[in-house]
């Protein structure tokens, strides 16, 4: 085969390869916004397929956490906590059914954390924040509890007061002999209060497993758990040596539910049980499945994108786009006639290839990555400006159509590569050295440049190749 006949079957081999990455995602975005959500929940294939929106897109949470050092486990340095902490987070975000999570350490005490999708900035920061600490608390049964809220009537005095001084240490004497010695009050679910061991009798270390179950008391959902062999044989004497008392179930330093040890539990099973909703517990399910944080975190910023900001930015993308490459394609026909209607055709087949690679490689696309998507597209067109004044040049000589074409590739040459190339150091700088948006532009313009090389330069050279074997041309007429 000739070069001619090899960059076209290598331009109709990338068109193809193209279509075929690019169809998830167009099927995809046909669906509807629920029924997307449904799949990304059940982790449908499609969804490893497509090319994603950004948050500045798409909308979502944004929020950046700060590591609490000051209860870090002193055998724990502050940047294995944080590894170990994104982790973990990242675990109850894949759980949790986020697709494209955006969850890395900035500096030496943060976690950047972005959500696309995620609508409810407040269960986003549940899901995150939460340390995850379970505990089994044997339950007080001598009737603490009902002679401590008496005392504290008689005190005019709030349960949450006391829980506060109890907090600082500042207890009253008087209300401290009420509460057994080993014990302490803890807030429930439903503001409820209950007396409970002050040290755990087991801890959720040794779980293996945590999952939604439904059929528990009044149809609410239950979240099961199941623990490892050595959590197994200390469950076991736990509920043994304690038949007929309440067995707390803490999570976090809240009462979830305090049932009655009716018998030994051998097998390592336990159902948690609650007025929990299906969001609920499903969100305590995850939590518990992907493990404890080695310390509590705080958010320090929190930034939401409404889903109307992100359509409102696709839109006003998508027109801006649309404007820029109509008055480019319209500028190419009118001053170079033919010849920039190949151009123009050259800068079409790049834009697909450019979203092609992106679909190929599961990218996400964000505001800056149709930026650098533009960036290319110009400098594809420049490039055959560059070629075409120089055909210019070579005609205005008195060159035939043939030697001219061929000598203005020849003289471009060297201006195209130098400029690329260039161009393409600084992508890759950025991506080196840039984070979040920076690294998203990179990407575009990095391949969007490599991309238009080949447009620019073979296939426009293989569509003049074509004509002027085929007809005589002798004049460009521009």
């Amino acid at each position: 085969m000739n070069r001619t006949q090899i960059v076209l079957w290598s331009t109709l081999v990338l068109v193809g390869i193209s279509v075929y990455f690019l169809m998830p995602t167009v099927t995809w975005y046909r669906l509807a916004p629920d029924e997307r959500t449904e799949r990304e929940q059940d982790k449908d294939p499609i969804v490893s397929k497509i090319l994603n929106l950004g948050l500045d897109l798409r909308g979502g949470t944004h929020l950046v956490l700060e590591l609490d050092r000051s209860k870090l486990d002193p055998k724990l340095s502050v940047i294995d906590a944080l590894e170990r902490a994104i982790e973990i987070i990242r675990n109850r975000v894949d759980q949790f059914g986020v697709a494209e999570p955006l969850i890395a350490r900035q500096g030496e005490r943060w976690i950047v954390v972005q959500l696309p999708g995620i609508k409810d900035p407040e269960r986003a920061k549940e899901l995150i924040g939460k340390t995850a600490l379970l505990e089994f608390r044997l339950v007080d049964d001598s009737g603490a509890l009902s002679k401590l809220t008496s005392a504290l009537g008689d005190k005019r005095m709030s349960m949450t007061q006391y829980l506060d001084l109890q907090q600082k240490g500042q207890m009253p004497k008087d209300l401290a002999r009420l509460i057994p010695e080993g014990y302490e009050v803890l807030l429930g679910r439903e503001s409820r209060y209950v007396v409970v061991r002050s040290s755990p009798e087991l801890t959720g270390s040794t779980l293996v497993d945590a999952r939604v179950e439904l059929g528990g008391q009044f149809g609410y959902p239950t979240v099961s758990i199941e623990f490892n062999p050595e959590g197994t044989r200390l469950f076991a004497a736990v509920t043994e040596a304690n038949v007929g008392k309440n067995l707390a179930i803490v999570l976090d330093g809240s009462v979830q539910s305090a049932p009655v040890i009716r018998s030994a539990i051998p097998d390592g099973h336990a159902v948690i049980e609650g007025t929990f909703s299906s969001e609920d517990a499903k969100l305590l399910s995850t939590v518990l499945r992907a493990g404890a944080l080695p310390a509590p975190v705080r958010v320090i910023e929190e930034r939401t994108v409404g889903p109307s900001l992100g359509e409102d930015s696709i839109k006003a993308g998508v027109r801006a786009s649309l404007i820029g490459l109509g008055l480019v394609i319209l500028f190419m026909i009118i001053y170079y006639r033919t010849s920039g209607l190949i151009a123009d055709l050259a800068m079409a087949i790049n834009m697909l290839f450019i979203f092609g690679v992106m679909a190929s490689l599961h990218a996400t696309l964000t505001l800056p990555g149709i930026a650098g998507t533009i960036l290319s597209l110009a400098m594809a067109v420049d490039a055959n400006v560059l070629i075409l004044e120089r055909v210019r040049e070579e005609l205005q000589l008195g060159k035939t159509v043939r030697l001219a074409v061929d000598l203005g590739y020849q003289h471009a040459w060297s201006a195209i590569i130098d400029g690329h190339v260039t161009t393409l150091i600084s992508a890759g700088l950025l991506f080196q050295f840039g984070t979040g948006p920076i690294k998203g532009f990179a990407v575009t313009l990095f391949w969007g440049v490599l991309i238009s090389i080949f447009t620019a330069v073979f296939f426009t050279r293989m569509v003049y190749d074509m004509w002027l074997e085929r007809s005589e041309v002798k004049s460009l007429n521009f």
